[in-house]
């Protein structure tokens, strides 16, 4: 007889007893049995969030046995994995081992699917036996390990066209272009900071099919690596790189290419700290700024917008919205480009 488990998964939290899994600093990871309403996942893939895996990786100083050392070290303390100074997680790809009494009537699951979870890394119990291979180009982490899905967790099932590793890199990001395709109304001038990146180009392709002819797309890329792949690309009305912790020069850059009219809507897709400012600043007062960086700081945000006299509206960047792996993965099926680019970076 399996125990009854709670739908969010407080039976796992060891530590503050009372919280939920993705605040609590300790989870049971004990995967030799299961609670009723759980789903057990034979994991071979983490694809770790990019903040963290910048952060880890500076810290490693680019060493991959010290970066396996890390990610071990923060599985060990807290039976999940979550960047202790990041504060986020990723997901994982794995196949279906086992999935609870209480659940087997009421999803649409069977053992030996294979999954993409869409909830962070920072609240799944887990267990890594082996660290295999490191891709730090991709953010990825091969493992022997496995991990426990919440009777409230989102899945996605691994769509049978396209390779496991391409839908694993799009899911990761699935809630940027669908908040994206949800935020943007045609006409709009959309800036999208980090626009070279993973999500940043799947948010290009989404924005500029929502703002349409009347629209304006602008991309701001980092290296000049990603402003290239993304001039390729023709999402974008405008391409530059620049440093998005200046605000100032990126501000002088959107005045010249708005005639002054700044942005409706900014969303900010980087992975670095201090980029808050640029947000703000580009983005007209009655605009909005979606920030789905995790690197980013409410009290940074909020004051910053304060302290220039900004009325922008400000969304964090919430990694689920209704049917954000359907619109994502559609995205790589609607344009070759996109999807050539993404199997050659990360597939």
């Amino acid at each position: 007889m399996q125990k009854k488990g709670n739908k969010y998964g407080t039976h796992r939290v060891i530590e503050p007893k009372g919280v939920l899994p993705q605040p609590a600093n300790k989870l049971d990871n004990n995967m030799d049995g299961i609670y009723d309403n759980e789903i057990l996942i034979d994991v071979q893939t983490l694809n770790i969030d990019s903040a963290s895996f910048t952060q880890i990786e500076e810290q490693a100083g680019g060493d991959k046995a010290k970066i396996a050392e890390i990610m071990l070290g923060i599985v060990e303390k807290q039976g999940k994995h979550r960047n202790p100074v990041t504060g986020s997680g990723g997901m994982l790809l794995g196949t279906i081992e086992k999935i609870g009494d209480a659940l087997k009537d009421k999803i649409d699951l069977n053992v030996g699917d294979k999954i993409a979870t869409l909830v962070s890394l920072s609240l799944t119990p887990l267990r890594i036996d082996k660290i295999k291979e490191i891709r730090a180009d991709v953010d990825q982490v091969d493992i022997d390990g496995k991990a426990i899905l919440f009777e409230s967790g989102i899945y996605a099932k691994i769509p049978d066209d396209m390779p496991e590793k391409l839908a694993l890199s799009a899911l990761d990001v699935a809630g940027a272009p669908a908040q994206t395709a949800k935020l943007v109304k045609p006409g709009d001038t959309v800036l999208i900071i980090g626009a070279g990146g993973k999500s940043g180009m799947l948010c290009c392709y989404e924005a500029k099919k929502r703002a349409g002819v009347t629209g304006k797309v602008i991309g701001l890329c980092h290296s000049q690596k990603s402003t290239e792949r993304l001039k390729k690309l023709n999402f974008c009305d405008y391409v530059f790189s620049a440093d998005a912790t200046q605000p100032v020069p990126v501000l002088e850059e959107i005045e010249r290419i708005t005639n002054g009219q700044l942005c409706d809507i900014t969303i900010n897709n980087v992975n670095i700290t201090d980029t808050e400012m640029t947000s703000i600043l580009c983005t007209k007062d009655t605009g909005l700024v979606y920030f789905f960086s995790m690197a980013t700081s409410f009290t940074k945000a909020a004051l910053g917008a304060e302290g220039v006299g900004s009325d922008v509206t400000m969304i964090v960047g919430n990694g689920y919205t209704k049917g954000h792996a359907e619109i994502t993965l559609q995205e790589l099926r609607e344009s070759e480009e996109l999807r050539k680019i993404f199997t050659e970076l990360y597939a």
